[in-house]
């Protein structure tokens, strides 16, 4: 019966080295994939959501604005809003039900209904997109951020007038898009994290993005800029000043 060939001594040796280096690559790869958060770093997502820090809104204002009652509206939309008891007394026939995906004013549905046309009413479509700038002195930070009543084409609100329209749809208002920073501080380091609730100080390189200090905004990337948003809804009712401007602005 043959054998199977033992390594020699030598080769013993040459594959304990070959383990240690592996290793000792690994290691060092391990470590190139992780960053460790400088303790003194301002982190943007937390920092933004600090109430002691004396946050303070500059330049807030509207950019796109539509508070309109002459947007057509799928049939489904105006059926739906009836009364119930018109709906008892004016059912869903199968005619009714293949327009129900077609857009259509109000007047257009109680005539394909059958009713008075005083009996649907139009809602109030609202959607306003604005943004604002949020400063701190003490920090030399300021971050542009959006805000909309509605991520829809509209919201549809049934008031009498255009400012109750207004007034309901911005009652649950939400940052959105971009988020521009401007960091002139150059004594402390800014950084943001793109994972809304780290639990270690050391995280994928990836996943930290340092801003540097600058004279002009700087555009965050999609992942960072969402993370700064995710963090601001959470934390909102906290930070009344946000609500404050926008509410001014828009009545």
């Amino acid at each position: 019966m043959d054998l199977p060939t033992l390594p020699t001594q030598p080769d013993m040796d040459n594959t304990a080295i070959t383990l240690d280096n592996q290793e000792e690559y690994s290691d060092i790869e391990s470590e190139s994939d992780t960053q460790t958060i400088d303790p003194n770093a301002i982190i943007l997502a937390e920092a933004l959501t600090d109430k002691a820090i004396s946050w303070q809104i500059h330049n807030c204002k509207i950019i796109k604005r539509t508070v309109t009652q002459d947007l057509p509206l799928p049939f489904l939309y105006h059926y739906d809003s009836l009364d119930d008891a018109i709906k008892q007394t004016h059912p869903l026939t199968p005619e009714l039900l293949l327009q129900f995906n077609t857009p259509m004013s109000a007047h257009q549905a109680a005539k394909l209904i059958g009713i008075d046309k005083e009996l649907l009413t139009s809602p109030w479509h609202v959607k306003i997109i604005g943004s604002l700038v949020v400063f701190s002195e003490a920090l030399q930070l300021a971050v542009r951020l959006h805000w909309t009543n509605t991520g829809k084409e509209t919201q549809q609100i049934y008031t009498k007038d255009a400012a109750d329209a207004i007034i309901a749809a911005f009652k649950d208002w939400q940052f959105f898009g971009r988020v521009d920073v401007l960091y002139k501080n150059t004594k402390q380091i800014l950084i943001s994290i793109d994972e809304q609730n780290p639990n270690t100080q050391a995280l994928p390189a990836e996943s930290l993005l340092t801003i540097e200090a600058s004279g002009d905004y700087q555009q965050l990337l999609a992942t960072h800029a969402l993370a700064a948003i995710v963090k601001l809804e959470a934390d909102k009712a906290d930070l009344p000043w946000f609500d404050k401007a926008i509410l001014e602005r828009i009545e």
